[in-house]
């Protein structure tokens, strides 16, 4: 009877309040960056528009660790991708302002491609080698302007709930800017909404912020870089949940 419940819930309750948040939500980015209030409109509106899409799921968010971050220093915040979710706990409750590493593709969804890139956000497309160095440069020159990046080195939502491969772009970035890396374990996001699922389920979720890696400590060849991707990897994998193990 409870799953009916949320389920009635969830089309006739949460999904229009949802389309409309969104809408609003990268009219304001767009219109507010394209005024010149990019510092502040690039965050706050998704922030709360993050927050409230975890509240009308009536999914729970528990974060441990901010004191791990320092105001007004930039990093290069990697997490475990584990479905749709995430974004918004990130987005959310990380508590800093961050600029978005994200798949080119989704620069073509209606309004929120849009204000993704009048907010500054990058897009990173894998379509040749050429364009894909073209999107490292751009969020580079993101970090030179004091920002801080959010990226899935997974590069796509896991299938299973468990970890899979770190590729290296992440952590060359942080590399050549010489910016500490902030791992972040993201638990619940694979139960709320399974990937090829249109259905929500009432999970609780969790995000880990783990201690600072400093750039002194990244060695920036090949084997450097993915000796770095492998040990972040380890980090966020020991603050799974069991079952994602």
């Amino acid at each position: 009877m409870k799953r009916l419940f949320y389920v009635a819930y969830t089309w006739l309750v949460f999904v229009p309040i949802f389309l409309v948040l969104t809408l609003l939500t990268a009219l304001t980015t767009i219109i507010g960056c394209l005024l010149g209030g990019e510092r502040v409109f690039s965050y706050y509106p998704g922030m709360i528009w993050s927050r409230l899409t975890c509240y009308l799921a009536l999914c729970p968010v528990h974060v441990r660790g901010r004191k791990h971050i320092e105001r007004g220093k930039s990093y290069v915040f990697v997490a475990n991708h584990q479905g749709a979710f995430d974004i918004f706990m990130i987005y959310g409750f990380l508590g800093v302002p961050i600029k978005w590493v994200m798949k080119a593709g989704l620069e073509k969804i209606p309004f929120v491609g849009a204000a993704c890139r009048a907010a500054g956000f990058i897009f990173v497309d894998n379509s040749s080698s050429k364009a894909a160095a073209r999107s490292v440069r751009e969020a580079e020159r993101a970090l030179k302007s004091g920002a801080s990046i959010a990226i899935f080195p997974e590069g796509s939502r896991t299938k299973t709930g468990r970890l899979g491969r770190f590729k290296k772009g992440a952590y060359q970035m942080a590399a050549d800017q010489h910016l500490p890396i902030i791992p972040i374990t993201l638990n619940g996001p694979f139960d709320v909404l399974p990937i090829g699922s249109l259905n929500l389920h009432r999970r609780p979720m969790e995000m880990v912020i783990h201690e600072a890696i400093p750039a002194e400590s990244m060695d920036p060849s090949h084997e450097g870089l993915q000796q770095m991707a492998n040990r972040t990897r380890e980090i966020i994998e020991s603050s799974l949940w069991d079952k994602y193990k």
